[in-house]
């Protein structure tokens, strides 16, 4: 039987990650699609890894079947891991990638950056408002609002019925930039009939409409105009209209402009080649920047999520050769924070409190406002599209609860609990979530990509926790210890408590463990790096508390 499914992979139960399944077909014989290919990023569980991805198995084993990836924007955690990922859903560089302009400009961008090509994957651009075809599925780009430019809505349409899938949204009636959410054309597809709709779940939770991006550009206008140092604005280096509005009110106020950040340049050379920042004045260089008067100078930087390498938190430490920030600058924080960053962006404030600059941030003045839509918002979706089958999606549990009590609400005639990992049947007959489907996250270390054992993160978590301890040993023809024997102990405290050499303490241990086997048990050398193994991790919990790493190595002469 022909079944028209929704599979989601990431993004569903989390925020960022964003990776779902469209397939069309009977259950062993099915066509897909991918829409979205995001990435999240590490904590500091993760040491080393660069980027977290979801672990799209279950697409690869099916991608002879795979007939195309389409991006609703070019956010990371909608568009971030194809580069990684692609090698692996199409090996032989067959499947089309579709995109708006942007997102491509963008991508090649990112790949550049990256000593990469995004060539190498057959990128094929379509406009808002267009429609065309992946696989079985005819797709209809419907142009709506968010904090970057050439977001769209999906209209995917079989013969099962049409699925609504938003991407990130807004209703923002007064953008700075861009189409206003299409508000026209989802009562038009609501009106010829709306099987499902997926859609954003980020703020469920906060009640009424979001502000317009035009009041935040007032607001920033103000905060410049009555500051009376340099101005450092902190924003998601992905918010063109955000940044060009910091510099439209900067020259406004008789200043200029600089922008610091790699990923920031990069962000605005893009949308400067795409004509996205017309009547903005040129930003001036680093090295113009030190003969600019204190209060003609506004930065536009990234380090809003308390990354330690970005320019923000490099001011905070005085790190940067050209760019200072001194008692009596202020620093505004146009963003959100992300849940995790919490620790690094409040210690980032603080060293920047300690230095007499004034913090500004969301709530004391109105200088930021998200990209996704509030309850009120959500309630206007559900009114132009009138689904028979809602399914909350871009969020944690709370937020698709909170979300999916509201679609019950407002009326939508099922309403379905989804997780990463669920096949959805969308159709025919009554909507129903199947078996689970193996999902979960693979990481990006470098140019290694692979789970916890693949990338070697467990091990290097256990390092970062207790050290590692690193002992050779040569046993000669009558299999006693030749030499001395060499102990090398990283991470571990040189003293114990009780004011003994650890590397003495551990050293001898091994080497007692060693003496103490049978002369022809010693024959067997992973016995004897067992026996040493053993005994130096019990003695570093005896005289430390905890136990390190240990490698021992052991060979015979």
């Amino acid at each position: 039987m022909t079944e028209l499914v929704f599979v989601p992979l990431g993004g569903v139960g989390e925020i960022g990650m964003n990776f779902a399944l469209y397939g069309w077909g009977p259950e062993n014989d099915r066509q897909w699609m991918i829409v979205d290919c995001g990435v999240t990023f590490p904590g500091p569980d993760l040491p080393g890894i660069d980027l977290v991805l979801p672990d799209v198995q279950y697409i690869i084993e099916r991608r002879e079947a795979l007939k195309g990836i389409v991006i609703t924007h070019a956010h990371e955690d909608h568009y971030g891991a194809l580069l990684a990922l692609y090698p692996l859903l199409s090996p032989e560089a067959t499947v089309p990638v579709l995109m708006t302009d942007f997102a491509a400009g963008m991508l090649e961008s990112k790949a550049a950056g990256d000593g990469m090509s995004a060539m190498e994957m057959p990128v094929e651009i379509f406009k808002p408002g267009s429609r065309f075809d992946v696989g079985p599925f005819n797709l209809e780009a419907v142009a709506v609002t968010h904090s970057i430019p050439e977001p769209v809505s999906l209209a995917i349409r079989t013969s099962a019925g049409t699925v609504l899938h938003t991407g990130d949204w807004k209703n923002d009636t007064d953008p700075s930039m861009g189409p206003l959410t299409d508000a026209s054309r989802f009562r038009e597809l609501g009106d010829e009939g709306v099987l499902a709709l997926i859609c954003d779940s980020t703020n469920a939770m906060r009640d009424g409409e979001s502000p317009s991006e035009r009041e935040v550009s007032a607001g920033l206008r103000k905060v410049i105009l009555d500051a009376e140092g340099r101005v450092a604005v902190t924003t998601f280096s992905s918010n063109v209209g955000r940044i060009k509005s910091i510099a439209m009110a900067a020259a406004e106020a008789g200043r200029q402009t600089l922008l610091l950040g790699r990923s920031m340049k990069r962000v605005v050379d893009v949308a400067d080649q795409l004509g996205y920042m017309e009547d903005v004045p040129p930003f001036v260089t680093e090295e113009e920047f030190g003969y600019i008067p204190r209060d003609k100078a506004v930065i536009i930087l990234t380090g809003s999520q308390g990354e330690p390498r970005a320019a923000l938190a490099k001011l905070s430490r005085d790190e940067m050769r050209n760019i200072a920030l001194s008692a009596g600058d202020t620093v505004v924080y146009s963003s959100r924070n992300i849940p995790g960053n919490e620790k690094p962006i409040l210690e980032t404030i603080n060293r920047l409190i300690d230095m007499g600059i004034r913090v500004v941030q969301d709530g004391e003045e109105l200088v930021h406002v998200s990209g996704h839509p509030r309850r009120s918002e959500l309630r206007q979706m559900y009114d132009w599209a009138r689904p028979k089958i809602g399914i909350p999606v871009h969020g944690e549990a709370a937020h698709l609860s909170a979300h999916a009590a509201l679609m019950r609400e407002e009326g939508v005639p099922t309403v379905l609990d989804v997780r990463n990992g669920d096949v959805v049947k969308l159709a025919p007959g009554e909507p129903e979530i199947g078996n689970d489907v193996p999902h979960g996250r693979i990481f990006k270390d470098a140019h290694v990509i692979g789970d916890e054992a693949q990338t070697g993160v467990a091990d290097r978590r256990r390092l970062s926790f207790a050290g590692h301890v690193v002992m050779s040993i040569i046993l000669n023809r009558q299999h006693e210890i030749a030499n001395d024997p060499q102990l090398v102990a990283i991470g571990v405290p040189p003293v114990s408590p009780s004011g003994k050499d650890i590397d003495d303490l551990l050293y001898d241990a091994a080497i007692g463990a060693v003496e103490s086997m049978p002369r022809g048990r010693r024959k067997d050398l992973s016995a004897v790096e067992d026996a040493a193994s053993r005994a130096i991790r019990a003695s570093a919990r005896e005289h430390w508390g905890k136990k390190p790493l240990v490698t021992v190595l052991v060979d015979r002469i």
